[in-house]
């Protein structure tokens, strides 16, 4: 089985890679350079969120002091509430529960699993997440 946050560590290490090297770029950019989906994208800017080392400005994502900490941080929370009531919860139903977007929901899941409060394990089509 495949450790999921081992994987949002490893795509945050991608993003982190083609913006040093390649300074700022669009979510599509950074998608083709680093061979990501979007899930792994967004889960992999709320590790770097969480780590203080990524910002956005428009469309346009760069190395440097986060300014995401107010969307993912409050959005990590809303994710931390339903986990903790549900015990383990599917990311549809995380989106579904929170009222966040997919991309929201990932964020918010990279910054927690970046705090190491979750786990989370492949499941079915989606991903399975719990508290630690």
């Amino acid at each position: 089985m495949k450790n999921v946050i081992e994987e949002f560590g490893q795509n945050a290490g991608k993003i982190w890679q083609a913006l040093s090297s390649q300074g700022s770029m669009t979510q599509t950019k950074i998608m083709k350079t680093a061979k990501l989906k979007e899930d792994e994208f967004f889960a992999a800017i709320g590790w770097l969120a969480r780590e203080n080392k990524i910002c956005r400005e428009g469309p346009m994502y760069r190395l440097g002091q986060t300014n995401l900490t107010n969307k993912i941080g409050t959005d990590a929370g809303k994710v931390w509430n339903i986990i903790s009531k549900q015990r383990e919860v599917d990311v549809s139903s995380i989106t579904k529960l929170t009222r966040l977007q997919p991309k929201d929901a990932y964020s918010a899941l990279g910054w927690l699993a970046r705090e190491n409060k979750i786990d989370v394990k492949p499941f079915e089509n989606d991903i399975a997440v719990c508290l630690k």
